[in-house]
């Protein structure tokens, strides 16, 4: 990981902040409750520091040698410097040490952005799940359901 950058367990006290920032990030964001109970329920709940000072949060599920990634966000003044690709690095490399073979996650077709990591990260498109996000016209959106062998 690069200088200044650390990787540490999203916990309780966290949750006012995570939330702030995902409601910031996204116009259909998760609720506090979703992360308190990704919490309790387990998860690879992941919070990454830059000197010190959060900038991003992931949230993960395993079963047996699977990964989804459910949410991966980095704060908005902290885009295009390339955090979100440490950010995968070192959440593959725990999960690697896990034994988890391969990672699934969903992306909005319209989030070109996060298209753009995923694919050259080395993501492939394998689906599609029809209207599977809420759209801000009142529809839904599809998702691009994307897999990462590890």
């Amino acid at each position: 990981m690069n200088a200044g950058v650390a990787l540490r367990a999203m916990n309780i006290d966290d949750l006012a902040w995570v939330e702030g920032q995902e409601r910031v990030l996204h116009p259909f964001p998760w609720t506090m409750g979703n992360f308190s109970d990704a919490l309790e329920a387990g998860y690879i709940a992941r919070i990454i520091c830059v000197d010190g000072r959060n900038v991003g949060y992931a949230v993960m599920l395993t079963v047996l040698d699977e990964a989804h990634l459910l949410n991966i966000s980095i704060v908005r003044e902290c885009h295009g410097q390339g955090l979100g690709r440490t950010f995968l690095d070192a959440l593959c490399d725990e999960i690697r040490k896990r034994g988890v073979a391969q990672m699934f996650l969903e992306v909005r077709p319209s989030n070109e952005a996060a298209k753009r990591l995923y694919t050259a990260y080395g993501f492939v498109p394998i689906g599609r799940r029809k209207r599977y996000y809420p759209a801000a016209d009142g529809e839904r959106e599809d998702a691009i359901v994307m897999r990462l062998g590890l």
